[in-house]
């Protein structure tokens, strides 16, 4: 199902709502001045000449605020409002830039019964269209050439039963494809070529390709401990990974029980010349490094506790990634394999990371507990220290970087 929206804001509440039988037009997106919590200033090294921008939505409180990080720390510059279900929370849990910066797309997670994927104008923040995916969208990422987006339908609330990635053309917002994965993708992301796309199923312990040229599964890939193997096409008779279907409820926060030599992956991180695969094997606290073309474990690397999302630098020399359970960001040496840095985070449950385009900054996304705002921390990659926290909404989880600009 796919809404053709009109630009302004008070024109989509009127379209959209009655369209949906839903109430009132204050659901519809609003810039929110009140976004500006928390600023910290940068705590050591040098101060940034520039300014970075970086969006985060924030799950439990339907917004996505951008933040904006420069020599005077980061601030919250504003929130826009995201939904349109009044008795429940829709849910933005992913969030990407198109590649040429003009256009940010969001899922949302829930919906009666189904969620759906949001486009908005990077520069004034009013809703383009929507259109309605599967159960649960979640992770998402754009082509290279920003011509799809590849959404992971992790239904989380579903049956236990495979799920399917969503393929999305971007500029008419028509689901063009539906490819049938396994149980509760998750952690959708496009390598470099932009020939082929992977997400990681936390159920099934199995890395999953889709060949961006046939709309296909052209390989997966089995990673509990001791298991480990390729196979060509799509997985058959998928059968859960021991241990991990009892555990789904509390999405990447349960430490392993006695024996589980399960993965439970939740993200699958391209290296930066696509020859690799990372994954983040949630339940064993590791990250799997896969070679793409002899399609074999490379290294089994120890990584922090509920290891989570990850996020690699553009020149392929560092690696990302947050420790959900751990409340820590690791920061490795890709030659080596070394942990260079293991950073505390002002909250728990860590969620997302992305890098800036220059390659200086990591940038955090922290739920938090309950009541709790959420977080976005930001980490120099030279000095290896976190120089800036800012709070955001509750539950602060999708993350991507935008653009740098000049100062003023």
């Amino acid at each position: 199902m796919h809404y053709a929206l009109p630009v302004s804001r008070a024109a989509v509440a009127a379209a959209i709502l009655p369209l949906l039988g839903l109430g009132c037009a204050s659901q519809a997106a609003n810039i929110d001045s009140s976004a500006k919590v928390s600023t910290v200033a940068p705590a050591s090294g040098a101060a940034p000449n520039r300014d970075y921008l970086v969006y985060v939505v924030s799950e439990s409180a339907d917004k996505v605020t951008l933040i904006r990080f420069g020599p005077n720390g980061a601030r919250a510059d504003h929130d826009v409002s995201v939904g349109i279900m009044p008795a429940d929370v829709d849910g933005p849990h992913g969030i990407a830039v198109s590649p040429d910066k003009r256009f940010y797309y969001i899922t949302t997670a829930h919906g009666t019964p189904f969620g759906a994927l949001w486009k908005y104008p990077t520069h004034y923040d009013s809703l383009v269209g929507r259109v309605e995916l599967g159960n649960f969208p979640a992770t998402l990422q754009l082509s290279p050439d920003g011509e799809y987006a590849y959404v992971v339908n992790f239904n989380l609330h579903g049956d236990m039963v495979p799920s399917s990635v969503s393929i999305v053309a971007t500029e008419g917002l028509v689901e063009v494809a539906r490819v049938a994965t396994c149980t509760m993708p998750h952690g959708s992301r496009v390598n470099v070529q932009g020939t082929k796309q992977y997400s990681a199923c936390m159920m099934d312990d199995m890395l999953v390709e889709i060949d961006t040229r046939t709309f296909g599964v052209s390989r997966h890939f089995m990673l509990t401990k001791g298991k480990e193997h390729g196979m060509a096409g799509t997985p058959r008779h998928v059968k859960n990974a021991p241990g991990a279907a009892s555990d789904m409820s509390g999405h990447g926060m349960e430490a392993p029980k006695a024996g589980d030599v399960s993965c439970s992956p939740t993200w699958a991180q391209p290296s930066a010349d696509g020859s690799r695969i990372y994954v983040a094997c949630n339940k064993s606290s590791e990250i799997v490094e896969i070679h793409t073309d002899s399609w074999t474990v490379g290294r089994r690397l120890p990584a922090g506790d509920g290891v989570y999302n990850l996020a690699t630098t553009s020149d392929g020399r560092l690696l990302v990634g947050t420790n959900k359970r751990g409340q820590s960001v690791s920061v490795f040496d890709l030659a080596t394999g070394k942990e260079l840095a293991k950073l505390p985070t002002k909250r728990k449950v860590v969620h997302g990371a992305v890098i800036s385009s220059d390659d200086r900054y990591a940038f955090i996304s922290v739920e938090g507990i309950g009541s709790e705002p959420g977080t976005v921390e930001v980490i120099d990659l030279v000095s290896l220290k976190t120089v800036a926290t800012v709070d955001v909404r509750q539950q602060a989880g999708g993350i991507d970087f935008w653009k740098t600009e000049p100062l003023p």
